[in-house]
């Protein structure tokens, strides 16, 4: 709590946790909500493992967090999130114009949905919806949500395996296995055993009715859990300073996955 400038009247502050890989955006992100009387930003992290940590330590009021962090995506971080802090309200970033995707963050215990192009204009307002209690999703799907419920699941999505079925280590899996890692690094990355690895994403290709890992990398592009083709990729270790195709961008495009480097 702290005293207001005029008449000494004690405000609660809110306080909020910024969570995406880009700097500049989470400074970004920090200046529009700190504009905000009796709103503070009380701590900040770059990828999914830390805005797990940092909320279990801070105990925010309000998390931002991107969808597409490394580390942890955004969907497994808020289940991790609010399963330690019920209480806590998740804003999800994202560049994915997609109702399954919505679908998919609101299922995740996520209160707010919202466009990074939509930041700029409705940060702010999706902010406070989800601080007096309220669900927020981007304006051009506002159509999703009636009186706070979401609209009837499609068709399609009712009958499509979703993520949410996984477990927490399958769906870390999977995000590692959709980004391109092999069986073995997956294990490392986890600190189990090979074989370990292989079973989980056994058990993973037959939850989700998938036959390759072609159709596995394909599934968590389409279902946000990796970079879409297009997003910037880190350099290799060629030392030649360029970029190479992700494996989902390599996949999506060709439906082939690439012999590994």
């Amino acid at each position: 709590m702290f005293y207001s400038g005029s008449g000494g009247h004690m405000l609660t502050l809110f306080r909020i946790l910024v969570a995406d890989d880009h700097e500049v955006v989470r400074h970004g992100l920090r200046a529009l909500l700190e504009a905000q009387t009796s709103w503070t930003v009380c701590g900040e992290a770059s990828d999914g493992r830390e805005a797990v940590a940092t909320a279990i330590e801070l105990k925010p009021d309000l998390v931002v967090l991107d969808i597409g962090m490394p580390e942890l995506n955004g969907l497994e971080a808020t289940r991790q999130i609010l399963a330690s802090l019920p209480s806590a309200r998740v804003l999800i970033l994202s560049l994915y114009e997609s109702e399954q995707m919505i679908q998919e963050v609101l299922a995740s215990g996520a209160r707010g949905y919202l466009l990074k192009s939509d930041a700029s204009r409705y940060l702010v307002k999706a902010a406070e919806a989800l601080r007096i209690g309220k669900t927020f999703v981007t304006p051009r799907f506002g159509h999703l949500i009636l009186d706070g419920t979401l609209r009837p699941h499609s068709a399609t999505r009712a009958s499509a395996p979703s993520v949410v079925s996984l477990t927490a280590r399958e769906r870390e899996v999977v995000y590692l296995l959709g980004a391109g890692k092999s069986t073995r690094e997956v294990a490392v990355a986890l600190d189990m055993a090979v074989k370990t690895a292989e079973t989980h994403r056994a058990h993973i290709m037959h939850k989700l009715n998938l036959h390759s890992i072609t159709d596995l990398v394909l599934y968590a592009v389409r279902n946000g859990i990796v970079a879409a083709p297009g997003s910037v990729s880190e350099p290799t270790g060629s030392g030649h300073g360029h970029c190479e195709p992700t494996l989902a961008t390599r996949v999506q495009e060709t439906g082939i996955p690439p012999a590994e480097c």
